[in-house]
Parts: structure tokens; C-alpha cells; sequence
């Protein structure tokens, strides 16, 4: 429970605490489009690939690929080639693709425009072919499972309640237990200890 600055804080500690050998790995960064997050990957690690989630693409796709020929197998066959297009990383096609269709109500011509813009913004985030030939995963759902595994499981249970700054120390502590830095915690918790009782 953060605001984007702390989140961007908690990003620099992660960074600072060596976790991610930028230098020995190919890092990549899943997201979901949202602009802090490119921001303050590109600061902390820009040799980083940026990847806009799979799920948080395709999310618009239907309304922006459906809108010139509502609810009819003509759409549905639209929606279908478009999401192959993009999958197979064309995305030079697909926008030229919705800026060739015709839109037939103002609310249509609203959705094209939303979806275009939205994969036009995040052409560079989108190459699924290479990423997908090279093992890597296109999707946040990975991180969604890891989530309900380390926060969701002690701080969702039946009955729980926290105050914010107790639930963030507590997914830290969850955190550091899965990640193996536990001990460098417990070591600098005491040392900050040892520092106020002098």
C-alpha cells in the first residue's frame, strides 16, 4: 500500500540491495502500461526490456477491433485476426489495420481511437514473437500468483485486519522470507537497534 513515490522508494531499495544482477542477466519488466513504472525501470535499470503485460494488451482489443462492425461474426473475425497480428508482432499492422476501418457512431469512432492510441504508446513493449522464441513470459500471471502465495495467503486470511503500516512491514518481512535476504534484514534491524540504545 503505496503511493508511487514510496513505490518508486521501494523499487530503489530493491535495486540498491543487489538482488538482481543487472549486469550478468537479461531483465525484463512486465507491467501493466502504466507511465511510473516505464519511468522507474528506465532510472533503475535501463538495459531492461520493457513488456507490456500480454493480458493488459489485449485488454481493448475487442472494443477497438468490434466497434466499426458491432456484434457480428465480421467483428468477431476482426477481433480474432488482431489479436493474431499482434501476437505475432505486427503491431505496424494492426494500427495501420484500425486506422483503415470505418467507424459507424461516434462512440465507435471513440473506442478506434483508444485502441489505437493505447498500441501506438506501447509499440516498443509489445515484441511477443521474439519474447515468446526466447522462453520468456509474456504475462503478469506469474506475479499475480506470487503475490497471493506471499501477501494474499497472511494478510487475506478470514478475519484479518492491519493497519497499513503493520501490513507493509509484514509483506516486507514475507518478501525477504521468499527472496532469502530474511537474515539481511534481521542483521540490519539489529544494528539500527544497537544504534539507538547508544
Amino acid at each position: 500500500m503505496h503511493n508511487e513515490e514510496q513505490r518508486g522508494e521501494a523499487l530503489k531499495q530493491s535495486n540498491a540491495a543487489g538482488l538482481m544482477p543487472a549486469e550478468q542477466v537479461r531483465l525484463g519488466v512486465i507491467g501493466d502500461g502504466a507511465a511510473w513504472i516505464g519511468q522507474h525501470v528506465q532510472a533503475l535499470l535501463p538495459r531492461a526490456r520493457q513488456v507490456l503485460a500480454d493480458d493488459h494488451c489485449a485488454q481493448d482489443l475487442p472494443r477497438g477491433a468490434k466497434a466499426p462492425y458491432g456484434a457480428s461474426v465480421q467483428a468477431v473475425a476482426g477481433v480474432e485476426a488482431t489479436r493474431t497480428r499482434r501476437y505475432l508482432g505486427k503491431v505496424a499492422v494492426v494500427l495501420e489495420g484500425l486506422r483503415c476501418l470505418q467507424a459507424q457512431s461516434d462512440e465507435a469512432e471513440k473506442a478506434m481511437a483508444k485502441c489505437w492510441d493505447s498500441r501506438n504508446e506501447h509499440r516498443g513493449r509489445t515484441p511477443y514473437r521474439p519474447l515468446r522464441r526466447g522462453g520468456s513470459p509474456l504475462g503478469s500471471g506469474g506475479i499475480a500468483s506470487s503475490n497471493k502465495c506471499i501477501g494474499h495467503v497472511r494478510l487475506k486470511r478470514s478475519g484479518a485486519w492491519w493497519y497499513e503500516a503493520n501490513s507493509n512491514q509484514m509483506f516486507a518481512l514475507r518478501c525477504a522470507k521468499y527472496n532469502g535476504t530474511l537474515d539481511q534484514v534481521f542483521v540490519r534491524y539489529h544494528q539500527r537497534l544497537r544504534k539507538t540504545s547508544e
